[in-house]
């Protein structure tokens, strides 16, 4: 099995684990647990294949992520309460999927011949919209629009992947260093609490 199909489906998993957590913190029944998963794990795939005319969309040929979503929102409801414990695993996975998401969508948007500056934004749109409908559908104020860097990670990664294509590397090795740089970036922003700056201003 090819290494990047495995971490999108460890990462499709860990998605939709966290939009169903969400979905259960905010007491939906069993069917809005599973919209939320489902929507937080294949929304951002989803978009952009639409955006690109992509179709049949890739969860619509490939089942196993719809079984990996279900398996997801099992767990979530069956030990609901012990990801407390299991966080540090959760974020780790979530990150992976944020890397190989990025690329993912920046590949296509390559193979579609599409301009570098559209590539970037599918990669981006790829790893971070599901979040994006996910806060929407629990009325949250999406992450990436907060002072979190999390969809900067996606941009700087789908940035360089474009930036070493123009070179001669292999294709693999690209994929594997420009993922790393991504989730290295959004490990040392949570580790070091580093985020981009608000502009509030406080009329009182």
């Amino acid at each position: 099995m090819d290494i990047f199909y495995t971490l999108d489906l460890l990462g499709t998993l860990a998605f939709a684990i966290s939009g169903a957590l969400v979905a259960i913190a905010k007491r939906l029944d069993p069917f809005g647990v599973f919209i939320v998963a489902f929507t937080t794990a294949v929304g951002g795939g989803t978009l952009r294949d639409v955006l690109i005319g992509r179709t049949p969309v890739v969860w619509m040929t490939d089942l196993n992520y719809i079984y990996v979503i279900g398996l997801a929102v099992v767990l979530a409801i069956v030990f609901r309460k012990n990801w407390k414990k299991l966080s540090k695993s959760l974020f780790l996975f979530d990150t992976i999927g944020l890397g190989v998401f990025t690329i993912i969508g920046t590949k296509i948007g390559i193979i579609a011949n599409l301009h570098p500056i559209i590539c970037i934004a599918l990669g981006t749109i790829s790893a971070s919209f599901g979040g994006v409908i996910r806060d929407i559908l629990c009325n949250e104020i999406p992450v990436i629009f907060r002072k979190e860097i999390y969809a900067t990670a996606c941009i700087i990664g789908a940035s360089a992947f474009i930036l070493l294509s123009e070179i001669p590397l292999n294709k693999d090795l690209n994929s594997m260093i420009t993922v790393g740089l991504v989730i290295l970036i959004r490990l040392i922003a949570v580790k070091y609490k580093l985020s981009l700056p608000t502009f509030y201003h406080n009329n009182s």
